[in-house]
């Protein structure tokens, strides 16, 4: 059984899947009509089927050992530009992180799998994970017992910083932690005009926002890698009223759990200086969303191998400050997230993930669903 082969059989109907979730886009927690889909081909094709939620864990073949492969299912609150026949018609709703293009591979991959159950020496399980956009969809696909008997886990994001085509494959840390913060300072509103009588909160937002630059510049090892972004200010408005409140919001990312939880208590130690400097009351909610994305070595050699033996391109991909939850599956089991490039400005291709011009090359997904297959047939001989 050559995966590539039996994935560009079926190259029309991964195409045609992905364009159904494109044009019928839902957000995290809400895959009702996704999962509805893929659980119905599942269970036609032989799978069993344990559901959480809008989860949905299917597990095929017997064997000693169990190799997972993920895939998520979500969209984005984004209004589509794309002038395609596939447009998104759900207003306000897009898949633009290229979720629908990883349903569709994965389902490719489930169809060639379950017609193959014979090669393989194992139990392939398949994971189709809602919510990674923000509602940490891993944790209770974990919490179901998604990960129960897995030996590993891969996963596979298409990445617009790679050719079309080409498989990215890093080892240790590839995509960053992610946190959010909201400060908020409340003071004494006043008139413009008579600044000493009230309490402004406003100069001290803004000091916050230079203070919270010197985290990484000054705090954090020149050694390691980490972002502090202010996102947002809000305070006031019109021109001669001091408000009372101020309200700041950001994210931060990092790599090194240590880097991470010193920034949360340098972000605190900041609001409440500035804020008793200046006579305000001050709150400072810190949200971490994920851990850093760490690929197990030997598994990211592993996939290289694999890509090789069945003659895929591959290279190695940068680290990004992006964020995913895949990375809690790591934690528990040894695996890589792996990239599938779709940059191809040729068709206009060009638009990052969250875009509202965001588009897959559609060519590329069969290499996907084949390299997905490869990895179960390697894994489990």
């Amino acid at each position: 059984m050559n995966p590539v082969k039996e994935a560009l059989k079926i190259k029309e109907l991964i195409v045609e899947w992905r364009r159904d979730f494109h044009m019928y886009p839902e957000l995290k927690y809400e895959e009702e009509r996704t999962s509805k889909i893929v659980e119905e081909h599942l269970r036609e094709w032989g799978y069993s089927i344990k559901r959480i939620g809008t989860g949905i864990i299917a597990d095929i073949g017997e064997g000693e050992k169990t190799l997972a492969l993920r895939a998520d299912m979500d969209a984005l609150p984004i209004q589509e530009e794309n002038d395609v026949p596939y447009r998104s018609r759900v207003p306000g709703k897009m898949h633009a992180c290229g979720h629908d293009a990883h349903t569709a591979m994965l389902l490719g991959a489930a169809k060639i799998i379950a017609e193959h159950t014979e090669t393989f020496n194992g139990r392939v399980r398949l994971i189709f994970q809602p919510a990674e956009e923000g509602g940490n969809g891993a944790l209770k696909m974990i919490e179901g017992g998604a990960l129960e008997g897995v030996n590993a886990i891969f996963g596979f994001h298409v990445w617009m910083e790679l050719p079309s085509g080409v498989i990215g494959i890093r080892d240790g840390p590839f995509l960053a932690g992610a946190g959010f913060f909201t400060i908020k300072f409340k003071g004494l509103g006043g008139h413009g005009a008579y600044p000493h009588v009230a309490k402004d909160p406003i100069p001290a937002g803004a000091e916050t926002v230079l203070a919270l630059q010197t985290i990484v510049s000054r705090n954090v090892s020149p050694f390691e890698t980490a972002v502090v972004s202010v996102t947002a200010f809000n305070s006031g408005t019109t021109h001669n009223v001091i408000p009372e409140e101020a309200e700041l919001k950001g994210t931060f990312r990092f790599y090194n759990e240590e880097v991470g939880k010193l920034i949360e208590t340098r972000i605190r130690e900041i609001v409440s200086h500035v804020a008793q400097a200046h006579e305000l009351e001050s709150s400072a909610e810190i949200v971490e969303l994920v851990p850093p994305t760490i690929n197990d070595a030997e598994m990211a050699n592993f996939a290289r191998k694999v890509a090789e033996k069945y003659g895929f391109k591959h290279s190695d991909v940068p680290q990004s400050m992006g964020a995913e939850d895949f990375s809690y599956y790591l934690q528990r089991v040894p695996g890589a997230f792996l990239a599938l490039g779709i940059r191809n400005e040729e068709k206009g291709i060009i638009y990052p993930p969250h875009h509202p011009k965001f588009n897959v090359d559609e060519d590329v997904l069969p290499l996907g669903t084949a390299m997905e297959v490869a990895l179960a047939l390697e894994f489990l001989r």
